[in-house]
């Protein structure tokens, strides 16, 4: 692992709440939490911490949206069976008035 992601997840460890997706104000916390003299080094830290932070909010909303569309797929496939079942239900519950209603016509015919 290279230095940068090394130093910037060491950072995070401790300070993840402090930081955003804001390279400006992430360069800004870095120098409220740190002495870093080198201003491209410091820049880096910046630019991979923010952009770890946006990749992270991006996978938790793709997840969000994937269990979202799972539970949709849910919803749906029981609503789905549940209609057919209710369907089946109505067409035995038709056929066996009918058969009663049959029986009845032959018990009635001498």
């Amino acid at each position: 692992m290279n230095r940068i992601k090394r130093i910037s997840r060491k950072i995070l460890q401790d300070y993840k709440d402090d930081f955003g997706v804001d390279f400006i104000e992430n360069k800004k916390i870095l120098n409220k939490i740190s002495i870093i003299r080198s201003k491209v080094l410091k820049n880096e830290l910046a630019g991979y911490i923010t952009k770890f932070i946006k990749r992270e909010i991006r996978e938790k909303t793709e997840n969000e949206k994937k269990i979202l569309s799972q539970s949709e797929k849910y919803v749906e496939e029981v609503e789905t069976k549940t209609l057919n079942e209710n369907q089946s239900n109505e067409k035995n519950q038709k056929q066996t008035n009918e058969e009663n209603i049959a029986s009845k016509e032959q018990q009635k015919t001498p």
